[in-house]
């Protein structure tokens, strides 16, 4: 049976985060040739029930007990496609003290319902890759029903609407959407939105496609001067996770692989297992022909084998 309920991992932004995953993996209105992920394979706008929020309910409520830093909307898809993820924020908010988040792609940020459905989360952090119709088509890859002034007016109108926290995040590419245009376009669509925040990230666990690198840290300071005020760097920070008793095994390490590529100390360090305990669950998934290693940038990353039926 799939898992919906995943963690808590360590998190560079929300320190330990219990994650939520309300859609199939690889649902999602983009493609985005950054994505840690396989190619989506469910390319759409539509939202309604894709997971029983019951269901996704009774795997939650065990994990509580792990007492994470947040509890996380994120995973292996776009979460607002998901029509009841207000319903579930607001379950949360009557039973819980810990602040919930969503990491959103802020795809469907332009439809009321959409941004109405957010309002209760603590956190909200949407994304904005570019600056250019252009780009966007080359980069998102979206839906072909979306456009980029329809994106960006929703970015905004959240801002208008949203009480909580608000951090943007901005993904860099070498060569691709670090040009003195591009930068001048997004830092005057960052000044409309008004975030809390601006977070730079860039390409750290191995992407879809091969041609997305990642912008050195000196670029990356660089860059940041360029797009005003409350900017950080965020690519490559490190978490350090708060350990307890051991909270997860095998299959907890699977769930957490079928999310994003991990390295076997984020397993260690987010599901709270030794070192000698994670090696032996991925020698096991790696022999059943679940996982494989990548290595990045020297970097041994463990991830889902695509047609393993995960």
């Amino acid at each position: 049976m799939e898992s919906h309920v995943f963690g808590p991992v360590p998190s560079r932004r929300l320190g330990r985060s219990l994650g939520i995953d309300l859609v199939p993996l690889k649902t999602c209105p983009y493609d985005c040739v950054y994505c840690q992920l396989p190619r989506t394979t469910c390319k759409t706008v539509e939202r309604r029930e894709w997971v029983s929020l019951e269901s996704v309910w009774k795997e939650l409520e065990p994990k509580l007990v792990s007492r994470p830093d947040y509890v996380t909307f994120s995973g292996s898809g776009e979460p607002t496609l998901h029509i009841g993820i207000g319903e579930i924020i607001t379950r949360l908010k009557d039973v819980l003290k810990v602040p919930v988040a969503v990491i959103t792609n802020g795809s469907l940020l332009w439809q009321t319902d959409v941004r109405r459905s957010l309002l209760l989360a603590d956190l909200v952090i949407p994304s904005l890759d570019v600056g250019s119709e252009n780009l966007f088509n080359s980069v998102n890859r979206p839906h072909r029903s979306l456009n980029f002034h329809q994106m960006v007016e929703g970015l905004v109108a959240f801002r208008d609407d949203f009480p909580g926290k608000y951090w943007l995040e901005i993904f860099f590419m070498k060569g691709i959407n670090t040009a003195p245009e591009d930068i001048e376009r997004l830092a005057g669509i960052i000044r409309r939105i008004g975030p809390d925040r601006v977070q730079l990230n860039t390409v750290v666990r191995p992407p879809v496609e091969s041609f997305a690198r990642p912008v050195p840290d000196a670029a990356l300071k660089e860059l940041a001067l360029k797009l005003g005020e409350n900017v950080e760097i965020i690519a490559g920070r490190k978490q350090a996770a708060k350990l307890g008793q051991p909270i997860a095994g095998l299959a907890e390490v699977l769930e957490m692989i079928r999310r994003r590529p991990c390295l076997a100390d984020d397993l260690a360090a987010g599901l709270g297992l030794h070192e000698d305990d994670v090696k032996k669950h991925l020698d096991h998934l790696i022999d059943d022909g679940l996982v494989v290693l990548r290595l990045q940038d020297g970097k041994r990353y463990f991830q889902i084998k695509e047609n393993s039926g995960e």
